[in-house]
């Protein structure tokens, strides 16, 4: 049996489908599912024990002792938007340290998500050694959650047998479409062409890059999932930190490209000012260090933003389909 909150989000909902797709239906999902309906359609046709509103599931855990073998702790407060560092402190700090906490008492193994949002401008570099944790400044409420989370599990004199904080660089596929603004360039691509025929991208305010080289390090949520289970199942050493990306960066100017050509269409490609309220905190190039996975076993190719897009577009965004 085991446990994935934000079962019903985007990453959350998509793992299921992977646990499934692997026989693995002993499984029980946590998520706010009363409030964020939108995200219902995620979850249908998928095969699990049960549902647990996050607001009890402690209650429930300690009361009905479930015998856990893994936990995935993917929810979370997840809008880089976001300004209230209340809403980061519950959900991202406290919700998570009471998961360690119980995972530790009870000796079950550890998955969660941090964020490549950790590594701030990059001036820091992006290897994924636990000791740089400390040092890292993150751009927003959002990022400094993620991090604060995970300075606080490194220095625990006590933790899971098995735990491995995951940090997610820019994911997409399948299972976003109710995430509006703080979805995936590609699936706001494929809005914009379908009802304007072109797409346009955020103009580079930084003199050293040109419009739309704004690079980000682009995994396939399906990517993403394999490196989930593989990390439960496997339970390599050491235990920590990991980036989870491709290890190469690709520009917004590809991502934009490869999506239209996915469609059918030839690229017709604009810009316009990043949004004011971002601007400051706007990452122009992110790539992944995957050389600490690569060393604890983990030999499976990353798919190409080529063919990661067009699977995500031609079998679930023009059908309409989801994982």
């Amino acid at each position: 049996m085991y446990l994935v909150t934000g079962a019903a989000g985007f990453i959350g909902s998509a793992l299921v489908a992977y646990l499934n797709q692997q026989g693995i239906t002993d499984l029980i999902l946590a998520d706010d599912f009363l409030h964020y309906q939108n995200k219902t359609p995620n979850l249908e046709g998928k095969k699990y024990l049960r549902k647990v509103e996050r607001d009890i599931l402690f209650d429930r855990w300690d009361e009905e002792k479930w015998p856990l073998r893994g936990v995935y702790h993917l929810g979370a407060r997840t809008d880089t938007t976001e300004t209230d560092k209340e809403i980061f402190d519950r959900l991202n700090r406290h919700f998570s340290k009471e998961v360690w906490k119980r995972c530790t008492d009870l000796s079950i193994p550890l998955i969660y998500a941090s964020s490549g949002a950790t590594y701030g401008l990059g001036e820091h570099g992006y290897e994924d050694r636990d000791e740089l944790a400390s040092v890292l400044e993150p751009l927003n409420e959002y990022g400094r959650s993620k991090n604060d989370f995970d300075v606080w599990a490194l220095a625990q004199k006590s933790s899971p047998p098995n735990w491995y904080g995951l940090k997610f660089f820019n994911v997409y596929g399948p299972n976003e479409y109710h995430k509006g603004r703080m979805a995936s360039v590609i699936w706001h691509t494929f809005r914009q062409v379908k009802a304007t025929g072109g797409m346009k991208l955020f103009r580079s305010h930084r003199e050293d890059y040109a419009d739309g080289q704004q690079t980000r390090d682009f995994i396939y949520v399906k990517d993403l999932c394999r490196v989930n289970h593989w990390l439960m199942h496997q339970r390599p050493s050491p235990n920590g930190l990991y980036n989870l990306g491709t290890g190469k960066g690709r520009t917004f100017q590809d991502l934009a490209a490869n999506t239209f050509r996915a469609m059918g269409q030839e690229p017709n490609i604009s810009f316009i000012d990043t949004p004011a309220d971002i601007r400051d905190k706007y990452q122009y190039f992110t790539e992944a260090d995957m050389r600490k996975l690569r060393s604890v076993g983990y030999d499976a190719p990353f798919t190409s933003l080529e063919d990661g897009i067009e699977d995500y577009v031609t079998n679930y965004l023009i059908p309409g389909n989801y994982f």
